[in-house]
């Protein structure tokens, strides 16, 4: 299997494992019950529940395969490798699409956990990687099938959550 380096959030890495856990310990349970149940109903070659199963099966032994891949690759965003004023991995943007004057901000994340519909978008896409390295204030030029579109970068912030400050008694 390809042992490309999978960059994840901490929060990414612990929604795979979570995945991982359920697959192992629910789903591999019950997708066996079911071919143990479908096999008691006889002749095999035409057993539909049967075929059904062994291949909810194969896709759970190959999902499982697949996490544990990215598991052990994985490497862990951190922000404190960047310049805080830069747009890199883990950081949420702020950027102003200059042809409809609209503001969108999304967090940028690696491949595995890249999530458009939730604001999540892959450092590897146009849009992330045209805006990767820039500073507050910089516009850029993304080349999209809809043709070349400007974003001026409104505010980059970190993903981190910030330690709550301790009140003085």
């Amino acid at each position: 299997m390809n042992d490309k380096e999978i960059v994840l959030t901490a929060e990414g890495l612990s929604k795979l494992e979570r995945e991982l856990d359920e697959l192992k310990s629910v789903h591999r349970k019950e997708v066996n019950d079911r071919i143990r149940q479908a096999k008691e109903y006889g002749d095999l070659s035409e057993n539909a529940e049967y075929e059904d199963a062994k291949q909810e099966q194969a896709f759970i032994e190959g999902r499982i395969l697949k996490l544990e891949a990215m598991i052990r690759n994985a490497r862990i965003i951190d922000e404190s490798e960047y310049a805080a004023d830069e747009v890199h991995l883990g950081a949420v943007v702020k950027v102003k699409d200059l042809k409809n004057n609209e503001s969108y901000e999304f967090s940028i994340v690696g491949s595995a956990e890249a999530d458009p519909p939730n604001r999540r978008i892959s450092n590897e896409s146009p849009l992330g990687s045209a805006l990767m390295g820039h500073k507050k204030g910089v516009t850029v030029d993304v080349a999209t099938p809809r043709g070349l579109v400007k974003y001026k970068i409104e505010s980059i912030k970190s993903s981190a959550p910030k330690k709550a400050a301790k009140k003085a008694s």
